[in-house]
This record gives C-alpha cells, sequence and structure tokens, in this order.
C-alpha cells in the first residue's frame, strides 16, 4: 500500500479533484496490520478521558494584565496572535530561574 500526501490550503474551497479524493477515502476500507491494530472501544474512551484531562489543562484563563505603552506597540507589531506569542513569552520566562531572580 503506498501513502499519498496532499497539500490542502483551508483558505480556498475544495476543487472537484479533492472532494472526488475525499469521496473515494471514504470509501475505502481501513486496513489494520500488526503496527496499527484496530482500538477496542476501551482504548477509546481511554484516550477521551486522556485528551479531555489535557484540554483542561491547556484551557486559557482570561485575565486583566497592565503593560507598559512600549510594550504594547511592541507585542502588537508582531501582528495577528501577538496574545499567544505573549502568552508563550510568559510561561517561558516563568519556568527560568535566572530570568524570575532577576526581576523579583
Amino acid at each position: 500500500m503506498m501513502n499519498i500526501r496532499k497539500e490542502i490550503d483551508l483558505n480556498q474551497p475544495l476543487t472537484d479533484t479533492q472532494l472526488k479524493m475525499l469521496k473515494d477515502l471514504e470509501a475505502r476500507e481501513v486496513q489494520t496490520d500488526e503496527d496499527c491494530p484496530e482500538l477496542t472501544g476501551e482504548q477509546l474512551q481511554q484516550m477521551a478521558r486522556i485528551s479531555e484531562m489535557r484540554r483542561e489543562e491547556r484551557r486559557k484563563q482570561p485575565v486583566t494584565l497592565r503593560l507598559s505603552p512600549q510594550a504594547m506597540n511592541t507585542a502588537k507589531s508582531l501582528g495577528k496572535g501577538y496574545t499567544s506569542v505573549l502568552s508563550r513569552i510568559l510561561e517561558s520566562a516563568l519556568k527560568d530561574a535566572d530570568v524570575l531572580q532577576r526581576y523579583l
């Protein structure tokens, strides 16, 4: 069996060819082997529980934070998604003992 990889631009509507490929895949039988056996219902339930626990861990919480105008301008200059970038910067800084010590 050969794997085929296709790139789909999610910002564009699917072409007729892409729709046909998806329809053909939908009708194709799933083939399992010893490297990738079919999961039992119990295994799927366990995966769902783990996924839900991890989702809870990753859920972001809204906060109010006061930033200097310079920090805000720099953050906004990063473009769309700058709040996610700020979140990752903050997480990284909070894990670094040297950074924490410098600002305490």
